[in-house]
């Protein structure tokens, strides 16, 4: 279950160090964990499965988070001793003395928790390797898998309650994704960041949907941690943050162009047009998946169309997973064969998604004029996206 305590790495009293996947470079790299206790499991010898997930859910409200205790991590003979905040969240950044292979993504991270006795553990940081052509950013509630983050409500049964097994993907979401990891040649190992509403509590339920839907692994860096107690049980704020994570990741890898992939049923729109107005040049394509006709979020995609335009590069709206594969392999992102896997991922007894090419000035219309159906969409100025080449190999 997504609600499902940590029962892994405890140390005396319940002591959990739970750490998540890290990104970074051959000059820099960074982690995130937590430090908590939660109660033992309790034994219930007939239980329902709602009634184990209530529970469930109370021993997460009720874990306990250790704050200012100190946590040390090593990676290539590099050491950081740093302190858990008020939360129990530690982060970690650490410069490698001895350079990681060129020819290895994952790499260990040995974690030691300064409690008595200590708490040993061990995460995986991701460094793309000499043949990465290009950066994939992607939102993942209503992107990857249904969210209904427009619906409070089911959102946090979704969130809290349903398992892995539960959750839908996206048809032909995770094809798309394995073709954009693999690149054009087909063993680029393409670096896949996550970001996500969520809290970091379910992170173990998304690796399982991911790796049961075969969806490429990576960092999974969610926009908030969300602090949550009986006296707060809704998320704190956290504006801005998504945008920053994402300039982050920007900043970490400046020789990669990058493609953006999210949805237009919340603030992707707003925060990618963001993005493209701040790095001219830097991102090929933004895929958005359509699941939203409201008048804010259409305004959102409009200024997202104009700033994508304006930097001549190119927008697929779409809520077809074939639409963004085509486009991709158009602009030498995917290769032409991986276009049939992702078709092969969706119903094949529907019929073949209408494709328009709009300029940023006539999406506004064409919006207005068919608001309950409207095709998929590839929002270009003058075919300036659709002329660009495969990106260059980095050196």
């Amino acid at each position: 279950m997504a609600a499902r305590p940590v029962r892994r790495a405890q140390g005396r009293h319940g002591t959990v160090l739970e750490a998540y996947r890290g990104y970074g470079s051959r000059q820099e790299i960074f982690l995130i964990g937590r430090v908590f206790r939660q109660s033992r499991p309790e034994k219930v010898a007939e239980d329902t499965e709602i009634r184990a997930a209530l529970r469930d859910i109370g021993r997460r409200i009720r874990r306990r988070r250790v704050a200012g205790v100190a946590v040390v991590g090593r990676f290539a003979g590099a050491e950081s001793r740093v302190f858990t905040d008020r939360d129990g969240y530690f982060r970690i950044t650490l410069n490698p003395r001895q350079l990681p292979s060129e020819d290895v993504a994952w790499h260990p991270v040995d974690l030691v928790v300064e409690t008595e006795p200590p708490i040993h553990g061990r995460c995986e940081v991701f460094i793309p390797t000499s043949r990465c052509r290009t950066l994939i950013i992607s939102d993942i509630d209503d992107t990857v898998m249904h969210t209904g983050v427009a619906n409070k409500l089911k959102m946090l049964w979704r969130l809290f309650v349903a398992d892995a097994e539960s959750r839908i993907a996206f048809p032909g979401a995770a094809a798309f994704y394995r073709a954009l990891h693999s690149g054009a040649d087909g063993d680029e190992g393409n670096p896949m960041l996550y970001v996500s509403r969520a809290p970091w509590g379910i992170y173990d339920m998304l690796s399982t949907f991911f790796a049961m839907h075969r969806i490429p692994a990576g960092p999974v860096l969610f926009l908030r941690e969300w602090g949550l107690s009986w006296k707060r049980p809704l998320p704190r704020r956290a504006e801005d943050h998504k945008r920053a994570l994402i300039g982050k990741m920007l900043a970490v890898y400046p020789d990669l162009p990058v493609v953006l992939i999210g949805d237009s049923g919340q603030h992707d729109p707003e925060v990618y047009a963001r993005i493209v107005e701040e790095n001219p040049g830097r991102v090929r394509a933004v895929y958005i998946r359509n699941v939203s006709r409201h008048a804010g979020r259409i305004e959102d995609v409009e200024r997202l169309a104009r700033a994508v335009a304006a930097s001549g590069s190119s927008l697929v709206l779409a809520a077809d997973s074939v639409v963004m594969a085509e486009h991709a392999a158009g602009i030498g992102l995917i290769g032409q064969g991986a276009v049939a896997e992702v078709a092969a991922g969706q119903d094949l007894g529907a019929p073949a998604a209408e494709i328009r090419t709009v300029t940023a000035e006539g999406l506004r219309q064409l919006l207005a004029d068919e608001p309950d159906a409207p095709p998929s969409l590839v929002v270009e100025e003058d075919g300036a996206g659709a002329a660009q080449g495969p990106a260059p190999r980095r050196a």
